[in-house]
């Protein structure tokens, strides 16, 4: 992967329209999470010695057997290096379908194995369509099945698998809070701000989609913010210049620019954007949406793209308060200069990830996953590798 960046990262923008840039960092970070576990998987599944009241007792890692991958459109090498290197270093194999309108950067992985000398089946990739994922649920050698994806999509896979008693993971979607305390370094955050939220160009689950401000710095906060993500520059996103790409497909916009319509029908106020760009392809303009109430539909949905939820609060309190009033439990962020309050509101906050100071991110060695409509199971880090191996107990020599 290393030594083909370009030629694996092109298809990613030809086929999602990712920004070249923002491509060949993924190709990168496949490669890490591919050589994170070819290093430390042994480590992680070591045989562990029991110390019980009676007798000798161990624990051994052994492996499920054929899984099958249930992977989305916007990260169309990382959601595959994440399922398919901790399982197979764990000894099971990986069958997946991915999203139909990205085929060429599938069949570039699954060749990249073949290329390596994997054996043939150690990695399937699966070009078949929604109806043929159940068939492929209710086959008796699939073990265990990983979806990332929406909830509905969620609810169908696992009530499937569940049919069978079929181990399942979830990583679903996020509606992450993005917190600025009273004491944050605006410019640093408002930085940071643009990158979470236009990373991938908001088509990220754990993009930050919530701005919640404190109100003694609301309004420079959001001055700052609407100026930069203003300044971004639509167009080819193989071009390096251009710092706005597309979204990933037309539907995609058109789910948007319907929700912007609900929520301004029930009270919600577009302070920047909210339309198409006047180009060819799927571009929206970056979005920022404020006076959003309980009862506004923008108030629960997930925005996936570049728009911009804003709330504003009294204090951390509320801050707290408002981030944890959603059906997702993904991310979350807390800027601060006080990293001990920091640590404090984020001990605080529902969610399976809290990062201070830096946008949600993943990382090998740091787990992913969320917990309420973000799903269960992890992955990365030493727990994405245990959740499809038995772990059995031997216990021997009792008195």
């Amino acid at each position: 992967m290393r030594k083909c960046v370009d030629e694996l990262a092109s298809p990613v923008t030809l086929e999602m329209g990712k920004l070249i840039a923002e491509a060949r960092g993924e190709v990168a970070l496949s490669a890490d999470i591919l050589d994170y576990y070819a290093k430390n998987a042994e480590r992680f599944l070591a045989t562990e010695t029991l110390q019980p009241s009676s007798g000798e007792a161990e624990i051994v890692s052994t492996p499920f057997g054929a899984l099958f991958g249930i992977q989305p459109r916007n990260f169309l090498y990382y959601q595959l290096a994440r399922f398919a290197a901790p399982n197979l270093m764990a000894g099971n194999v990986v069958m997946v379908k991915y999203a139909g309108c990205v085929p060429q950067c599938a069949i570039a992985f699954e060749k990249l194995w073949l290329d390596a000398g994997a054996p043939a089946g150690a990695y399937t990739n699966l070009l078949i369509s929604h109806d043929q994922v159940n068939q492929v649920i209710d086959d008796p050698r699939i073990k265990g099945i990983a979806l990332t994806g929406g909830v509905d999509v969620a609810r169908s896979v696992a009530a499937r698998a569940g049919q069978h008693v079929k181990k399942t993971t979830m990583e679903l979607g996020g509606n992450d809070a993005f917190m600025v305390l009273a004491d944050a370094d605006l410019d640093e955050t408002v930085e940071w701000a643009v990158w979470a939220k236009m990373n991938n160009t908001g088509q990220c689950c754990v993009a930050a989609k919530r701005f919640i401000v404190v109100e003694e710095i609301a309004d420079a906060f959001l001055a700052k913010f609407q100026a930069a993500l203003a300044a971004l520059k639509p167009g080819d996103p193989m071009e390096k210049a251009n710092t706005l790409a597309p979204l990933s497909a037309e539907a995609a916009f058109i789910t948007l620019l319907d929700q912007i319509k609900r929520a301004i029908a029930k009270g919600a106020k577009v302070l920047l954007g909210g339309n198409r760009i006047d180009r060819p392809g799927s571009f929206m303009q970056p979005t920022i949406i404020t006076n959003i109430k309980p009862g506004n539909p923008a108030y629960r949905e997930e925005f996936f793209g570049p728009v911009a939820l804003f709330f504003r609060v009294k204090n951390e309190d509320e801050a707290v308060a408002l981030a944890n009033d959603s059906d997702f439990g993904l991310g979350g962020l807390v800027f601060t200069k006080n990293v001990a309050l920091g640590k404090q509101v984020a001990s605080r906050i529902d969610t399976g990830m809290v990062f201070i100071n830096h946008p949600t991110w993943t990382a090998c060695d740091l787990p992913f996953g969320g917990i309420k409509n973000s799903g269960y199971g992890r992955e990365l880090s030493s727990l994405g590798i245990q959740e499809f191996v038995n772990k059995k107990a031997g216990a021997h020599q009792f008195d």
